[in-house]
């Protein structure tokens, strides 16, 4: 069995808007001048779907669409601020590790990529070197194509696959190719859908 986390929202709440209030202070830039110029379909979103394929493409783009100098250092202090973790979530991976491979699939770039393991060190312990981003797959989420080629890598048929997220476009994308998935609420209903896919599965 295969399990799919999504990252923020589901085992860590992501406050966006303190990752922007960081990035302003880094970088003088106000909110609607960062929508502007790189959290947008042509920069941030295109960054999830594989755009860049390094974090020094990322970082280098980043740097040109905003007009500014960008410290590494300092966007993944922005980055890392901006997320709590949910215990109660990464404990019900820690159970979804014992039943089969855990695996993580959020909708960011290669600059998160490089450095997940710093920005979400409490998953390490479960996920391993299975700590994966949507650019790594050359799509994002909601596209049925980053789900396949998940299912791709992990040689794992759709109907042995269980994936969970916060946001029902995901879920959606995820069911179009056969994945049993789980909208996020609470963590304990996380932990229910888990106990619940494996015993089908038994």
């Amino acid at each position: 069995m295969l399990f799919i986390f999504d990252m923020d929202n589901v085992l860590y709440e992501y406050n966006w808007r303190v990752r922007m209030a960081a990035m302003t202070e880094h970088t003088g830039l106000e909110l609607a001048q960062l929508r502007e110029r790189w959290w947008n379909d042509d920069g941030e979103w295109a960054a999830e779907a594989g755009r860049f394929t390094t974090a020094d493409e990322y970082l280098a783009a980043l740097r040109q669409a905003l007009g500014v100098p960008v410290d590494e250092d300092a966007w993944v202090k922005a980055r890392r601020g901006a997320m709590t973790p949910w215990a109660d979530s990464i404990s019900a991976v820690g159970r979804a590790a014992e039943l089969g491979t855990v695996t993580l699939l959020t909708n960011n770039g290669a600059l998160t990529a490089k450095h997940l393991r710093t920005l979400a060190p409490e998953l390490v312990p479960h996920f391993g070197d299975h700590l994966f981003t949507s650019s790594d797959y050359g799509a994002r989420k909601p596209d049925p194509i980053v789900f396949e080629r998940v299912l791709t890598r992990y040689q794992t048929d759709a109907a042995d696959a269980f994936f969970a997220d916060d946001l029902a476009e995901n879920v959606a994308g995820a069911r179009s190719v056969g994945i049993a998935a789980h909208l996020f609420s609470t963590s304990a209903e996380l932990l229910a859908a888990i106990e619940a896919f494996a015993a089908a599965r038994v």
